[in-house]
């Protein structure tokens, strides 16, 4: 499973929705959510640029692409910012292999054409 953080700014209708069913107020993200087959684990209201953190869990095969396009169609959300959210385990595999495939330039001593 991936998990991704999301800053959300809504739109003026979906906040709108918002203060008239105070009782599901992440429902517009919820629906997106769990169309692609994923889960919505922690959203929060934030006083930023962004309306919405929410933290989501979505089978691996799901993109940053396809979220924003499920966000987007919706029509709640204004702008969105999806980033992939890694275990420390992942950080370290992923610096394994970025290791393993690096040009690993090695330092060595130069002098100038003119100085020999």
């Amino acid at each position: 499973m991936c998990r991704f953080s999301h800053q959300i700014s809504f739109t003026t209708s979906a906040w709108h929705a918002v203060m008239q069913n105070p009782d599901d107020p992440f429902k517009a993200i919820r629906i997106p959510v769990e169309s692609l087959g994923g889960r919505l684990q922690h959203a929060f209201f934030t006083q930023d640029t962004y309306d919405v953190l929410a933290i989501t869990e979505f089978p691996d095969h799901v993109s940053p692409t396809d979220l924003s396009i499920a966000f987007y169609a919706g029509g709640a959300v204004a702008h969105i910012h999806s980033s992939p959210l890694l275990t420390a385990s992942q950080a370290n595999e992923a610096k394994r292999k970025a290791a393993a495939c690096s040009c690993g330039s090695t330092s060595r001593p130069r002098t100038l054409a003119a100085a020999t």
